[in-house]
């Protein structure tokens, strides 16, 4: 899994049939202090997240292991959202 954070929405009003109703999010990976790295990913989204929160996703056959994304191409999925982020001693991050 990696960290990113939710900079944005994807909308395709045409797609294949087996990925309606999946919401997804434009992701842009982040550090472990959160800073952006610049890596850009669209991803499905299992769990509700919204724009500017830190999210865990999972990218590669991973992707296609929840509930929500089971049997479908997805190549990422959302799979956690971020309450907090602690290197060492240090918290990194605090939503």
């Amino acid at each position: 899994m990696l960290l990113a954070k939710v900079v944005g929405t994807v909308v395709a009003s045409r797609k294949e049939g087996s990925l309606e109703g999946l919401k997804f999010l434009l992701l842009r990976v982040v550090d472990e202090t959160g800073h952006e790295t610049g890596a850009t990913v669209v991803a499905a989204d299992a769990v509700g997240a919204g724009p500017g929160e830190i999210v865990l996703f999972a990218a590669g056959s991973s992707a296609r292991q929840t509930t929500m994304t089971d049997k479908r191409p997805v190549d990422a999925v959302v799979m956690a959202i971020v309450d907090m982020v602690a290197v060492g001693d240090a918290v990194t991050y605090k939503k």
